[in-house]
């Protein structure tokens, strides 16, 4: 399948014109919208929360990804294979946790260009028509380049912040759940919170920890709205105690 991972919200054409590509260049690939309320123009944050939300999909399945505050600047297009799962998108550091967590990486610079490629809209114009291509089973249009092409090096393995907030006013964060102690303690926003296993393990009204389905570090509260609770948005920081 194709799987949209971008920050442009529900509102607006962009969404359904990459889609509508999509189906012209790839008819019969099922398209999924996984994700369009990526954290606006926020590389990193939407970074650590690319791998944990692609990690149920299968070999061949291809992502495209955008977002991508540079566009139309000098930041590369790439196309990164990684644990046989294709990502198309940006080169501004969008898929650096992706390569840093997988087995087995390869990375391909997009030289092709369409007859029409606008300044500001790659997603439509250059990254969807090259996914449709993957998805069919073609080459990558481009020069193989090195994985790290577009790495952060700089940027820790787990990020101690919000990078995300749901409908409900849950804020996941960058830790895995994986490596952080049941029994530790969060501090954020003058607070510190101890773990839970599930909403109904706490009181109504009550803030939490606890790893959410896609294993990430989630501040909760039951039946209540944590970030309106706590003032939390994505890039507020948190410490483990």
């Amino acid at each position: 399948m194709i799987v949209l991972f971008t920050d442009f919200g529900r509102e607006g054409p962009y969404v359904g014109q990459m889609q509508a590509v999509l189906h012209r260049h790839a008819p019969g690939v099922p398209v999924v919208d996984l994700l369009a309320d990526a954290p606006t123009f926020d590389i990193q944050a939407a970074a650590y929360l690319l791998p944990a939300l692609s990690a149920e999909f299968d070999p061949g399945d291809v992502f495209v990804c955008v977002v991508d505050p540079g566009v139309g600047g000098s930041r590369p297009p790439l196309a990164l294979q990684a644990d046989g799962c294709w990502y198309v998108g940006p080169g501004n550091g969008l898929f650096e946790l992706v390569r840093r967590r997988a087995d087995a990486t390869a990375c391909w610079e997009i030289t092709w260009r369409p007859e029409r490629l606008s300044a500001s809209f790659h997603g439509r114009d250059l990254f969807a028509p090259v996914a449709a291509r993957l998805a069919r089973g073609e080459a990558p249009p481009g020069e193989a380049v090195a994985p790290a092409t577009a790495a952060q090096c700089d940027w820790p393995d787990d990020l101690p912040a919000v990078i995300y907030v749901d409908g409900y006013g849950n804020a996941m964060t960058g830790l895995r759940g994986s490596q952080v102690a049941a029994t530790a303690g969060l501090a954020v926003a003058g607070r510190t919170l101890a773990s839970a296993r599930t909403f109904s393990d706490r009181a109504e009204g009550e803030p939490f920890w606890y790893v959410n389905a896609n294993g990430l570090v989630e501040i909760a509260v039951n039946r209540g709205n944590a970030a309106a609770l706590l003032g939390l948005a994505p890039g507020t920081p948190l410490t483990l105690t």
